[in-house]
């Protein structure tokens, strides 16, 4: 196991496990992106209340949700330290000596952490409210569970908090847009042949599941 403890203790180990980590985060933003458009039905919040339901408690779901939380904790430290090394290595900032890279992977600790500072008041309103809160029941044939729709409703009623969810969202996109395609890249999974399909599904990625995310609460606010 030498090797193994070794190999992410280096610096490439490190872009290592940002890239698989990475890749597993988008999978997940899928994943969320779909239950959350349940939303948008116009059936008072059922479908989405029942999604909630299930995603709340059943077990395999619960164990990948806290292997995806560790997943974002270790994507955030590492993106940290090799933010860190990479100004070491240089002397100075990163924007100011390598102008000729994109700018969004100039700035990825500045994206990441405008994502970061979403998901902790996202988590705190939503994920937190839900499982330690007073949130209202709701019961759909015979069965009473959490109405989390109601919850979503009430934040996103509120102009500064879908504000802010937008702006996060458009955090999100200039992250995925540099992210996506320097993932593959990092494992290797790179060919001169496939490098610009890799590149416009990437591209494509970051501008529609953000703006999907995003279409949410100004749907929900205007309503």
């Amino acid at each position: 196991m030498k090797w193994f403890t070794t190999l992410f203790s280096s610096a490439l180990g490190r872009k290592l496990l940002m890239a698989l980590t990475g890749l597993f985060l988008i999978t997940f933003l899928v994943v969320h992106l779909i239950g959350n458009l349940q939303l948008l039905k116009d059936d008072g919040g059922q479908a989405f209340n029942i999604y909630s339901e299930f995603m709340g408690h059943n077990p395999l779901i619960q164990t990948i949700s806290k292997v995806n939380f560790a997943l974002i904790m270790i994507h955030v430290v590492w993106a940290i330290l090799i933010t860190r090394q990479n100004r070491a290595a240089r002397g100075q900032g990163y924007a100011i000596n390598n102008k000729s890279s994109h700018w969004t992977s100039r700035n990825m600790g500045i994206l990441g952490t405008i994502v970061l500072i979403f998901l902790v008041v996202h988590l705190r309103h939503f994920y937190a409210e839900l499982h330690w809160g007073t949130t209202p029941m709701v019961t759909y044939d015979g069965k009473e569970m959490n109405d989390a729709y109601t919850l979503v409703a009430y934040w996103f009623s509120k102009a500064w908090y879908s504000g802010l969810y937008v702006v996060c969202m458009i955090g999100l996109a200039f992250h995925l847009w540099h992210g996506f395609a320097s993932a593959f890249q990092t494992l290797g999974l790179n060919h001169v042949k496939y490098n610009p399909v890799i590149s416009f599904v990437g591209r494509a990625f970051a501008i529609i599941v953000p703006a999907l995310f995003a279409l949410i609460p100004i749907m929900m606010f205007l309503k």
